[in-house]
């Protein structure tokens, strides 16, 4: 009895594992074997283009039990349509099989060799994927600064996506839906296409020279009101006009309005800066729109009702209330080699007559040189020095430190600048507390917002009139107006005060974007971002990468 149990044993044993096996799926083998592959790891190609989005297409099929997807020629040419538009949003459609499409999407496949249906059903399937996950989220991975060619990033089921389509014959106006809601977003479409109805045009570069005043007489002039009434910002010039060498009242103007939406100083006269960027080629100017519009992509589909932008590259902030533009001042941003990063949180609090804490990288390559030369430096601006952190903290005379014997390596202490009118944070601050140890807050340094270029802080964001957004902000606060905001920055004592209701903040880099008036405005890319984003943008799915033309050699310094 005893020898009889091992083989019944291993009989129970042998018919567990056979139903712990799964059984081959049933449906097309073409398409099973395929996505097994996939599923394996193996790089898949068919009609020799590679397939990329192995979970969503395998989600896809598995959910129709493998069955064929695209027999009705209505959707496939929607598709093919659908893939040829997005250039106008700054895709290539070549990303999304179009060579490959375009040969066969439109054909009548019926008589054809089922093999042949099976590949050409999985790359339509792919570059549905790839193209909604592109459309939805961006091609590029913002945190990576790659392109992302899995189209598995999990905002959206666009397997589910995918399905709706078909069943409903509504493939083109699918893919539509899934680009920004923004009227930013498609207004910067529209005058890309405008700018692409530039390129054949004759663009002779305007030569360097001595600077241009009204009233003078210049060469370049008549080439200067061309470049100007191609790009609208001079109108109404008659063909006689256009031929005259002075500088008059039509010039004196359009050419204000050029510098004051390219970020420069509106005085009218062509100096460098301003012929630099009366130069920049029609094809230029779409790359600049192209990076800005892939940055939409990344955002939510909803800001919210109330939320707060800061545009970096544009030095400015804006305050939307209920879709509309409530409010909107200039801001200092983070020096170059100390750049703003580009994220997204929640205002939570504020906190008025706020302390400094001083960072311990600004306060060994900053306030440690400041300290050795002035002696009064501490006393004067207010801060306090502590050794020593937490409840073990103490308070140390200043005079008794050793300043030229400290470093990197041997800094025990802590600068705390108390509340008061010189301190670096101002009287306010607003807070959202993230990984960058980034806000925004108020500042004595007022006459920097004089400045059109405003990269001058350690990476937070200073505004120019903080208590404007505060009332704002507060309004929704029970108890909270103008008048306590006074009381309370009187006391001198530090307050923190929550908001109510946590209010989105979005800190962007934006180069080009639609202002309030329409206007198409540009900015020059301080942190030297759009390019590396377009290197990305610009990238073959085998990975290889077109360059783009620029205006200069500086060397990319950092991600978006």
């Amino acid at each position: 009895m005893q020898e009889a149990r091992y083989p019944l044993t291993l009989y129970c044993l042998l018919l567990a594992l056979v139903f712990a096996v799964p059984a081959r799926a049933q449906g097309n083998d073409g398409l099973i074997n395929r996505i097994e592959a996939l599923q394996a790891g193996y790089p898949v190609s068919v009609l020799e283009s590679r397939l990329y989005a192995k979970e969503a297409l395998t989600r896809f099929y598995e959910a129709r039990g493998y069955t064929l997807a695209w027999e009705d020629p209505s959707n496939r040419r929607e598709l093919l349509e659908a893939i040829r538009a997005v250039a106008g949003d700054g895709l290539n459609p070549r990303d999304y099989h179009y060579d490959t499409l375009a040969a066969l999407a439109l054909k009548d496949l019926n008589d054809s060799a089922e093999e042949l249906q099976t590949d050409l059903d999985l790359v339509l399937s792919d570059a549905f994927l790839l193209l909604a996950s592109h459309l939805h989220h961006g091609k590029v991975n913002p945190t990576t600064i790659h392109a992302e060619w899995t189209a598995n990033r999990q905002q959206r089921e666009m397997q589910s996506v995918l399905s709706e389509a078909l069943a409903s014959g509504t493939v083109y106006t699918t893919l539509q839906d899934l680009k920004p809601r923004s009227a930013a977003y498609h207004q910067l479409v529209q005058r890309r296409k405008a700018l692409g109805e530039l390129i054949s045009a004759d663009w002779p570069a305007i030569v360097s020279g001595p600077s241009i005043r009204p009233g003078d007489t210049d060469n370049r002039i008549p080439d200067i009101r061309r470049r100007l009434a191609l790009l609208g910002d001079l109108s109404g010039d008659s063909p006689e006009a256009s031929n005259h060498q002075h500088y008059d009242d039509a010039l004196a103007t359009a050419i204000p309005l050029f510098q004051a939406r390219h970020g420069l100083e509106p005085d009218g006269i062509v100096g460098r800066d301003t012929l630099t960027a009366l130069n920049l080629l029609p094809l230029e100017r779409i790359y600049r729109l192209d990076a800005n519009l892939e940055r939409w992509r990344w955002l939510p589909e909803s800001l919210g009702e109330t939320y707060v932008v800061v545009n970096i590259a544009g030095f400015e902030l804006v305050l939307v209330e209920s879709g509309e533009q409530v409010h909107r001042q200039r801001v200092i941003v983070g020096r170059p080699y100390r750049q703003t990063p580009v994220f997204s949180d929640r205002i939570r609090y504020l906190v008025f007559n706020p302390t400094w804490t001083v960072p311990r990288k600004l306060m060994i390559e900053d306030q440690l040189p400041i300290i050795r030369s002035d002696p009064e430096y501490l006393e004067r601006l207010g801060f306090k020095v502590f050794r020593g952190w937490g409840a073990n903290q103490s308070e140390v005379d200043p005079a008794e430190i050793d300043w030229t014997e400290l470093s990197k390596n041997n800094f025990p202490y802590q600068l705390i600048q108390q509340p008061g009118p010189q301190n670096a944070l101002g009287q306010v601050k607003f807070m959202f507390p993230n990984q960058y140890d980034i806000y925004l807050h108020d500042t004595p340094a007022q006459s920097l917002f004089s400045r059109l270029e405003r990269t001058l802080s350690s990476g937070c964001i200073r505004l120019e009139r903080p208590f404007e957004l505060a009332e704002r902000l507060l309004a929704n606060t029970n108890g909270w107006n103008k008048k306590r905001i006074e009381q309370t920055l009187a006391t001198a004592e530090p307050a923190t005060v929550v908001l109510s209701e946590p209010v989105p903040v979005y800190l962007q880099y934006w180069t080009t974007w639609i202002d309030p008036a329409g206007v198409l405005q540009f900015r020059n890319d301080v942190y030297d971002r759009d390019r590396r984003l377009l290197q990305a943008l610009r990238a073959d799915s085998e990975g290889g990468q077109s360059l783009t033309p620029r205006a200069d050699n500086r060397p990319t310094a950092r991600t978006d």
